[in-house]
């Protein structure tokens, strides 16, 4: 459409499509980064099961290690650390996938107005 001037409304759908692609990216990146968190905590409450009681335990504070009082207090931290995270996972779930329907809805709005104002093909991006 080199040339053609868009419309005001077609111009505010097509910021609001951008603005909704940018969001579900960013949804989609914290939701990856606690998936992440949840994998390592739950290999960590692995070792922690095959650890005795006897085994010395760390934990990571910054950049210090630093020794922990014993086996049930630092499973008693990450069980809460795990739950904490399952529970971010599924709300960031969730508003992956109202965001994904928002783009799809926006999209096929702007995809609509393109036709109508003489455009050609889908929306790409």
């Amino acid at each position: 459409m080199p040339g053609e001037e868009l419309s005001p409304q077609l111009q505010d759908q097509i910021n609001r499509l951008q603005q909704a692609r940018a969001q579900l990216q960013m949804i989609a990146q914290q939701r990856q980064q606690v998936e992440i968190q949840l994998k390592e905590t739950e290999e960590a409450l692995k070792e922690i099961e095959a650890a005795t009681e006897k085994t010395p335990i760390y934990k990571s504070i910054g950049a210090l290690l630093i020794k922990t009082k014993g086996k049930s207090d630092i499973k008693k931290e990450l069980s809460s650390t795990k739950e904490s995270l399952e529970l971010r996972k599924t709300t960031l779930e969730k508003q992956e996938g109202r965001s994904r329907e928002r783009l799809t809805e926006l999209q096929s709005k702007v995809e609509s107005s393109l036709k109508l104002a003489g455009g050609t093909g889908p929306l790409n991006g």
